[in-house]
């Protein structure tokens, strides 16, 4: 979708750097999906999952966590390939 935004240019320069964002498109939705994903951990963390804060620290790697990447993970799916039919006459 294409609109028109007032971005302070600044900001926009700082988030390009710190997301590594080739395009300024690219680094606003980067951004904007970090927001989300910031606000769906705040809910998942408000209800617990039913598990104590203990637990769920401990249910966290947090050394192996990557706050830049905020790109969803890529799952590969099996590649299949069949002949060709030939036509039918």
């Amino acid at each position: 979708m294409k609109m028109t935004m007032h971005i302070d240019e600044d900001t926009l320069t700082s988030v390009m750097e710190i997301t590594g964002s080739a395009s300024k498109t690219a680094a606003v939705e980067k951004a904007l999906t970090e927001m989300v994903r910031r606000h769906r951990l705040k809910s998942v963390l408000r209800e617990g999952l039913g598990m104590t804060p203990d637990e769920i620290k401990a249910s966290f790697d947090f050394a192996s966590y990557d706050a830049s990447n905020t790109s969803p993970p890529i799952t590969k799916k099996p590649v299949t390939y069949r002949r060709a039919r030939k036509p039918s006459r």
